[in-house]
């Protein structure tokens, strides 16, 4: 027999053993203590309540964008023109069914202030209730940012001393801020719904604990009743800072008893206050103590045949299963002449012989790559030892070159052919030297031997000693150079000819990559929230860009993008020549100043030219270093 009807059959018999049986407990004797039932009941009248504020929400914010947006409102807003307002809104809030409509000019003005009376009619009030200094309105009045998102809150409108749930957006004309729309909906209309929704009576409490509506007694809000379910100021507190229904104590009303739960008032990201749910004890009968004696049997039963069928089976697996994992788990730490040792002629069997196999083949190939590596890692220290010995033995003869060029230079000034070979003679060994002070670099970045002589400086200098190096080149390739925030950053703790080097080659690489007409703009910003605080520096260019999959490849030794046959012999020319070494000595210098540098770019296009970023970021001494 398989492994998989060892393991399934049995467990598919007890299953449908237990289904039935289950079956019958559920629909025959279980029934959930009193307690059990009126509390999910009340948290789930809890979320119904909620739901019911964020539809309001919804409607509110539907029906202040009509507002918001009327042609000629926000004009009417700006220049505090009542008149206009007022005639513009006035059918709006009786259309949009709006029981509280209040718009706030940016100066602070209550322009237009409509309420629904008792008789259901719309009136305008005159006075100024001080809307604009209400939490909702007063933040907008002082960013005046037109994109805030609403703002809602629970408040008394002094015309009628009701409460209402306002909910507050601002009024944009274009990109400026014209003004605040409320839209409020009084708590006693809501109540109604509520109640109906949730199945449940409605506790609607202030910011001091105390009640200020409630469904219970068939809508009656007298003091006494209020009095009753009114909590403390603290308990309000922990309500509002709690994350989901708290159920509370019994309480007695009238003569009859009661539970609540309480929850925090919330629509959106703000919590406006705290609601309760309450509902009377006897809602739900409470089960017998018989059926809950014979549920406890039954299940007790039924749960000893599943652990003793279960231990059983799964004895038949555990074992061998267990030696697969001790045996994996040493592969996975590196000992590769572990073998499983099981024999069987299942699925486990199976299992454990290709394991075994896999082990087998991988300590091969291993063992290979280990050969290989080895044989790799002499290769690059030969070749290091090559470039390094090669670089010291170049420096000498290119010493020389250069030294009877410009003599030969002075002499042949005055004839003019001569002098134009004796100065490409010169070029050309003023380039061979950088190439091999730039292998010299990578030779000391290889070998860690890079030596530091920090000190303070301010990075906008280094900056601009190294632009006046490549002025003559902006000016020939027509390249736009701009610096930007430089001179406010403080003082980085760096070696000053290193990282000159560092920004000689960023810039000579933008230029290079730039093609002619283009820009290199330089910034700088101070990061004090990193620990420790970074200047970062960016090197941004209008230049063909780097392909995603060369972002880390191009900090690699001898690394080039495109074909380098193709690329123009000077090294200020657009795609330029050079042996790939700036960017690997530039990242060298930085990581061992603690720093770190890479790029950003969408991508590489030489015809759309999408530009690239460098960013070079350098760490600052901590306080009290």
């Amino acid at each position: 027999m398989s492994i998989r009807l060892k393991v399934i059959l049995p467990y598919l018999i007890l299953a449908l053993v237990v289904a039935v049986i289950g079956v019958y407990v559920v629909t025959r004797l279980v029934s959930n203590t009193l307690s059990e039932r009126l509390t999910n009941q009340l948290v789930e009248a809890g979320r119904v309540v909620l739901d019911n504020f964020v539809r309001q929400e919804v409607s509110h914010v539907e029906s202040a964008r009509v507002v918001a947006y009327t042609e000629g409102l926000a004009q009417a807003l700006l220049n505090e023109d009542r008149e206009t307002a007022l005639k513009l809104t006035q059918p709006l809030a009786g259309g949009l069914a709006i029981e509280n409509l209040i718009l706030i000019s940016p100066g602070g003005a209550e322009l237009v202030h409509i309420i629904e009376g008792e008789n259901g009619e719309m009136q305008i009030v005159e006075q100024n209730t001080g809307a604009a200094a209400s939490p909702i309105v007063k933040p907008y009045l002082t960013s005046r940012d037109e994109k805030e998102p609403p703002r809602r809150a629970l408040g008394i409108n002094l015309v009628n001393d009701q409460f209402y749930y306002f909910t507050a957006i601002p009024v944009p004309l274009g990109d400026q801020f014209a003004g605040v729309v409320v839209i409020g909906t009084s708590i006693e209309k809501l109540m109604p719904l509520l109640k109906s929704t949730s199945l449940a009576d409605i506790i609607i409490y202030g910011a001091d604990g105390k009640a200020i509506t409630t469904t219970l007694g068939g809508g009656r809000t007298d003091v006494d009743t209020l009095k009753v379910v009114s909590i403390s100021k603290e308990g309000f507190d922990d309500i509002v800072a709690s994350k989901d229904v708290i159920t509370g104590e019994n309480f007695p009303l009238e003569g009859r008893w009661y539970r609540l739960a309480y929850g925090p008032l919330q629509v959106g990201n703000d919590r406006l206050g705290v609601f309760a749910v309450v509902l009377p004890l006897n809602f739900v009968i409470q089960s017998t103590e018989d059926n809950r004696t014979t549920y406890v049997v039954l299940f007790t039963v039924v749960m000893l045949a599943v652990i003793l069928i279960g231990y059983s089976v799964t004895r038949l697996i555990i074992n061998p299963v267990y030696s697969l994992v001790r045996t994996s788990q040493a592969i996975a730490g590196g000992d590769l002449n572990q073998r499983t040792g099981i024999r069987r002629k299942d699925e486990i069997g199976t299992l454990a012989n290709t394991l075994d196999d896999m082990t087998m083949r991988l300590q091969e190939r291993t063992e290979e790559l280990q050969r290989m590596n080895e044989l790799l890692t002499l290769f690059d220290k030969t070749k290091s030892n090559f470039i390094q010995i090669s670089a010291h033995e170049l420096r000498t003869p290119l010493t020389l070159i250069m030294g009877y060029s410009q003599m030969l230079e002075d002499r042949v000034k005055d004839d003019p052919e001569s002098a134009m070979l004796t100065k490409g003679i010169l070029d050309g060994s003023e380039r061979m030297t950088d190439v091999v002070g730039s292998m010299l670099d990578v030779s000391r970045i290889d070998s860690n031997a890079l030596f530091l002589k920090k000190s303070d400086l301010q990075v906008g200098q280094v900056v601009q000693k190294v632009q006046k190096g490549f002025a003559k080149a902006f000016e020939e390739r027509k390249i736009e150079f701009k610096t930007r925030g430089l001179e406010k950053l403080p003082l980085v703790p760096a070696d000053p000819e290193l990282l000159q080097k560092v920004f000689y080659h960023l810039i000579m690489n933008a230029i290079k990559y730039t093609p002619d007409g283009g820009r290199v703009t330089i910034s700088g910003k101070f990061l004090n929230g990193e620990k420790p605080p970074q200047v970062l520096v960016e090197v941004r260019d209008t230049g063909v860009g780097v392909a995603p999959e060369s972002r880390e490849l191009i900090f690699s030794k001898f690394y080039q993008t495109g074909e380098v046959l193709m690329h123009s012999s000077g090294k200020t020319k657009f795609k330029g020549g050079g042996p790939g070494l700036g960017l690997t000595i530039a990242r060298g210098i930085v990581e061992a100043h603690g720093g770190r540098i890479w790029v950003e770019s969408p991508g590489n296009n030489e015809q759309a030219c999408p530009g690239s970023v460098f960013f070079v970021s350098l760490p600052m001494k901590e306080k009290g270093q």
